[in-house]
């Protein structure tokens, strides 16, 4: 099938491409960036956007760049940007590492890290990342700028907190300290597809014992989110095999899993269990 007909517009700055949205938000108007996900649903005419916004054209949305201790994301800078570390110290390598896991190499060539934000889809790693890390996203209207805390952003299934006229501008990481440990682990059925779970573990290591521990999970509920349960099952204790297996099953229980005709609650537990406990284990290696 072909998509639907719509406009094509192509704005030159955020200004620009901001008032587009102000003006055609009502009307069914989309942005495109990266397309990976809006342009296979156009096709088979699971969306038909009246108007699409390609902001491909707004050089201010390449920005890539460490400012004020977070690495700075525009919306147009493409997932095989982190093919190699972007930046200093354990975050860019935690980011090279999770990107290797998202879908084939032509579409990380044109994908978008703030595109997948936006899209929302549950199995999205850099959704994941966003929340494991505590990051935020800078979104834009003709109303003015806002700032939201990832832990306010997604809410649902494909579903966020930007407003049908607002812009996702960029994202933002918070630099991680040079001696903290990240591992991230996923599972799915077969290279490329979407993960029926995911984790993402971080912690610092004094005198021994673990601190600042971080404990996400991805895939297995409607959005991502860290479990607190897991990171108090971690705190204070000896990084190993025994504080890692009580963080996984802790969890493993923490979490509402989803099902779907494919996947019972029940294996997605499990694969929480196994994902949470070797995503630990390769921050610890």
């Amino acid at each position: 099938m072909k998509p639907a007909a719509f406009r094509y517009h192509a704005p030159k700055t955020v200004d620009e491409a901001v008032a587009l949205l102000a003006e055609l938000a009502g009307e069914d108007g989309r942005v495109l960036a990266g397309g990976q996900s809006l342009v296979p649903t156009m096709a088979f005419r699971l969306a038909r956007p009246a108007h699409l916004i390609d902001i491909n054209g707004v050089a201010a949305l390449d920005r890539l760049a460490v400012a004020d201790g977070k690495l700075c994301i525009g919306a147009c800078v493409r997932h095989a940007a982190f093919h190699q570390p972007v930046c200093d110290g354990p975050l860019g390598i935690l980011l090279s590492d999770v990107v290797r896991h998202i879908a084939h190499f032509p579409i990380r060539n044109r994908g978008t890290f703030c595109g997948s934000l936006a899209h929302a889809d549950p199995s999205s790693e850099w959704c994941l990342v966003l929340v494991a890390l505590d990051g935020e996203v800078l979104a834009k209207s003709a109303r003015g700028e806002r700032v939201i805390a990832a832990r306010d952003f997604f809410k649902g299934i494909m579903t966020t907190a930007l407003q049908e006229d607002e812009l996702l501008v960029e994202a933002r990481l918070p630099l991680l300290a040079a001696d903290t440990r990240c591992g991230f682990n996923e599972f799915n059925r077969r290279a490329g597809d979407f993960a029926l779970a995911a984790a993402l573990g971080c912690y610092r290591v004094e005198r021994g014992l673990i601190v600042e521990p971080r404990l996400a999970v991805g895939g297995a509920e409607v959005n991502p989110r860290r479990i607190a349960e897991a990171e108090r099952a971690l705190l204070g204790a000896v990084p190993g095999d025994g504080s890692f297996r009580a963080a996984a099953v802790a969890a493993t229980a923490a979490i509402d899993a989803m099902e779907d005709i494919t996947t019972s609650a029940e294996f997605r537990r499990d694969l929480v269990l196994a994902v949470t406990r070797r995503a630990l284990e390769r921050a610890a290696a």
